[in-house]
């Protein structure tokens, strides 16, 4: 018994070391995900994209949002749009809090009065809300003390936007359902055309009369239709069991899903071209979904990551599509607010599923 089972341990292990692929999956894929995970997820939150509008325009309110600015946790954007435009800047991702200073504002305090200066944070991520605000009374309650030796702080009035109640799981649920529609279809549609190679039917279609393109077609769209029943489950849960508010279009939710499969569908016709075996193209497909997770913004900020990450992100597209699930079902955000993301996606559909056809018919000619 014992020699029994040295000897499958052999032949187990000089398949694996025959196997490049499994070799990569063994050895190579881990190492990098240990690299991603090491910089990708970090909950701390610093460089805060904030707007200020500043109506007192002294040098007192200037000192003010230096202050706010000294250390890495608030960056004043460059561009701020007008005070009633504000909104359409959370929309579009502009900026993550917008800072307004009153026009009496080293008037009262000068004379030791409460100053009422108005903070509006994006509430989308409840936990990064939160940490914001901290931030914003500490800043202030240092330089009123530092300016007037008085404990008394300056009265920050704070509204939290899209998420007034700041529960997390109005920011995750959005973000679970991108990662289920991404998972599901790369991982099927792999998996299923590999399973057609291992048992031999691959080739018995091969010869019949139907044509590649008919083939991948309909290969590939059950596991959209499958896409969109997961996404759609997904969506009524969390709106009618969690009680998520949808405040924006349903119809153009599902019309950019529709684009974005385009490229999980890609990627999963592309494992099927590079894999022989079900397990193979698991892992490849695992591999490709926990790397779009960790570089999407799911779990924390991209603007967190160190800066070479944040490069990376950039060529993921599950990155785009994060963004634009939470910004149409939280913030009602519409076309306008959305077209960088949704041309990004278009041309990593096109390209991913065109390059992918293109594999695949070679492969199978």
């Amino acid at each position: 018994m014992i020699q029994t089972i040295l000897a499958l341990m052999k032949k187990e292990l000089y398949q694996v070391i025959r196997d490049r692929n499994m070799l990569r999956l063994i050895f190579v894929m881990p190492i990098i995900q240990l690299l991603v995970l090491g910089y990708a997820i970090n909950t701390d939150v610093k460089k805060i994209d904030t707007a200020v509008y500043d109506f007192d325009r002294s040098s007192l309110s200037r000192e003010y949002i230096k202050a706010k600015t000294a250390g890495d946790y608030f960056i004043v954007s460059s561009e701020n749009p007008p005070v009633l435009d504000a909104e359409r800047g959370f929309k579009e991702n502009l900026y993550t809090a917008a800072l307004i200073i009153p026009n009496d504002f080293s008037e009262n305090f000068i004379e030791k009065k409460p100053v009422n200066v108005g903070l509006l944070i994006d509430g989308s991520n409840a936990n990064s809300a939160s940490i914001t605000s901290g931030y914003a009374e500490m800043i202030a309650m240092q330089f009123n003390r530092r300016q007037l030796d008085i404990p008394e702080p300056i009265v920050m009035r704070q509204q939290m936007l899209y998420n007034p109640e700041s529960e997390s799981i109005y920011f995750m649920v959005p973000g679970i359902v991108a990662v289920l529609i991404t998972m599901i279809t790369a991982m099927l549609s792999s998996m299923a055309i590999v399973r057609e190679r291992e048992i031999g039917t691959l080739e018995q279609l091969m010869v019949t009369p139907i044509t590649v393109p008919a083939l991948i077609i309909g290969k590939t769209i059950p596991f959209a239709i499958l896409g969109f029943l997961e996404m759609s489950i997904a969506l009524l849960f969390g709106v009618l069991w969690f009680g998520i508010p949808f405040v924006g279009s349903w119809s153009l939710l599902y019309g950019l899903t529709f684009i974005f499969l385009f490229t999980t569908l890609g990627v999963g016709l592309f494992i099927s071209t590079v894999t022989k075996t079900q397990q193979q193209a698991m892992f490849y497909a695992w591999f490709f979904s926990i790397f779009a997770i960790l570089t999407s913004g799911f779990f924390s900020p991209i603007a967190n990551m160190p800066e070479a990450v944040q490069y990376i992100t950039y060529l993921n597209p599950l990155r785009y599509y994060m963004i634009i699930v939470r910004g149409i079902m939280m913030k009602g955000a519409s076309i306008d607010a959305l077209y960088p993301e949704i041309i990004a996606m278009i041309i990593f559909g096109v390209l991913i599923f065109t390059s992918s056809w293109l594999r695949y018919s070679k492969r199978v000619s």
